[in-house]
């Protein structure tokens, strides 16, 4: 016998410390995670459906009831990677960049240009900004571990005041971490050559 909500996207509201945040789950995975904001979550409600071919209804489940102790965990410092089931259907691309972004370790941040390198596609920055804010499972894929390689933080679909408080309760630092760029060799006269 099927569970009940083995044919829809079930959707719950989980509150956090950041403010509600609504949840949904397939069988498979988490597959929606986003703060509550008025005029969003419509769009992205119909958006899910129409990817899933399935109903959206509030119903109770398992991924999202261990979602929640998880986001306990981690808005009380207690866990650093979630766990739970991810389901993130997406082009090629976006998938790619959603990858790259659970790669970030908690705590540390990446510029878009960093993970357009990371997918092998360096000069596809502004593509990479795309992709982040199209992320719909926030705070589990990290998105808001991406900024400006200048350290400002860019933009976030749960407000930059939300991505201000991930970092600093994940204790980020301002700024990506910058390689160092290659050295000048010097040749005849001390002149740098390029």
């Amino acid at each position: 016998m099927k569970p009940k909500n083995a044919d829809c996207i079930a959707t719950q509201e989980i509150e956090t410390p950041l403010g509600p945040m609504l949840a949904g789950a397939t069988p498979d995975g988490i597959c929606l995670l986003e703060f509550a904001a008025p005029g969003r979550l419509g769009p992205q409600l119909d958006a899910l459906a129409r990817l899933f071919r399935l109903p959206v209804r509030r119903a109770k489940h398992r991924h999202i009831d261990r979602l929640r102790r998880e986001l306990d965990r981690y808005f009380t410092r207690r866990l650093e990677r979630f766990t739970v089931p991810l389901v993130f259907p997406g082009t090629p691309f976006q998938v790619e960049v959603w990858k790259a972004l659970l790669a970030i370790p908690y705590g540390e941040t990446r510029s878009y240009e960093d993970v357009a390198r990371a997918v092998g596609r360096p000069r596809a920055v502004r593509a990479v900004g795309t992709a982040n804010g199209r992320n719909r499972i926030a705070v589990v894929i990290p998105c808001h571990r991406v900024i400006n390689k200048s350290g400002a933080l860019g933009g976030y679909g749960g407000g930059l005041g939300r991505k201000k408080r991930l970092l600093d309760l994940e204790g980020a630092p301002a700024a990506p971490p910058r390689t160092a760029p290659p050295k000048r060799q010097r040749v005849d006269g001390g002149r740098p050559r390029h």
